[in-house]
């Protein structure tokens, strides 16, 4: 726990607690999403409301996601809070179905994500991606830039892909250190997630993607007949077009779709094989 307070509230570093206290970026993030009376919008972390506070002056009902007590205990204190529907649970383990369930609408989901578990976060959200229209989000720089990586550059990875397999993604601003407390030791971005309407990439079976870019990645200086024998023959990656002497970094997202259907075939018509992907598939 830190040793300052922040308007009564010691920031929890388990919690990856740091609060935005610039107006003017508050302001730019607010016009960013753009909230109307009729939408579902749902925070993650309100914090100590920042962001609340003027998403509420457009809604009737705003529901928010906070595992800490004590900022609840804060919040109760403020003249929106009747205006907040709230659940005092892990994001990780939340139920956004349930919300979905309740309204029938599609679900925005924002928030300053605390930095510790910002990709787990947002990984977990792509399972709910049919239920979601669009997610606005407070990263660190270098979650935000790998989650935009294209081929070739040295921030493509697992996640650029998994990612831009279900969203459109777009970096809006960039905020630096001082704007948070505490200052944390790294640089922030907000970004804009909207999934797909009509998607660029299809997959049978998107653990088969997430099986293939794990093992890609996992040892990026590996050509890929090496970091993909266990599914591939080097046979298998000329036919499909893929040199088989590229890193995965070299690999676009439509090639790795391809890798992905090709084994899910593989697997469908094959009464014998030794790959089980089910343990260690989940993204």
């Amino acid at each position: 726990m830190t040793q300052k307070k922040y308007k009564n509230i010691f920031p929890i570093k388990k919690f990856g607690q740091n609060f935005l206290i610039n107006q003017k970026i508050v302001q730019s993030i607010i016009t960013i999403i753009n909230p109307k009376k009729k939408q579902i919008l749902l925070e993650i972390g309100p914090g100590l409301g920042a962001l609340t506070k003027p998403i509420c002056r457009f809604l009737e009902k705003l529901i928010v996601i906070e595992i800490d007590p004590n900022i609840l205990f804060f919040l109760k204190k403020e003249l929106f809070y009747p205006k907040l529907i709230v659940f005092c649970q892990d994001a990780l383990k939340f139920d956004y179905k349930y919300i979905f369930n309740q309204n029938n609408k599609l679900i925005r989901i924002f928030g300053n994500l605390p930095y510790n578990i910002s990709t787990l976060l947002i990984t977990h959200l792509f399972q709910n991606i049919n239920i979601i229209q669009d997610m606005n989000f407070m990263l660190q720089r270098e979650v935000a830039e790998r989650l935009v990586a294209v081929p070739g550059n040295k921030n493509y990875c697992r996640l650029s892909i998994i990612a831009q397999y279900y969203c459109n993604i777009k970096i809006l601003l960039y905020i630096q250190p001082e704007n948070f407390y505490p200052i944390p030791k790294v640089h922030s971005v907000f970004v804009n997630l909207t999934p797909h309407i009509h998607s660029p990439y299809f997959v049978y079976d998107i653990n088969l993607l997430s099986s293939i870019t794990k093992n890609a990645f996992q040892n990026r200086r590996k050509i890929l007949r090496h970091s993909l024998k266990i599914f591939f023959s080097e046979k298998d990656l000329v036919q499909l077009e893929i040199n088989p002497n590229l890193r995965a970094e070299n690999i676009s997202i439509i090639k790795y779709c391809q890798l992905a259907n090709n084994l899910y075939k593989k697997i469908k018509y094959s009464s014998k094989t030794n790959f089980d992907y089910s343990k260690d598939s989940k993204i």
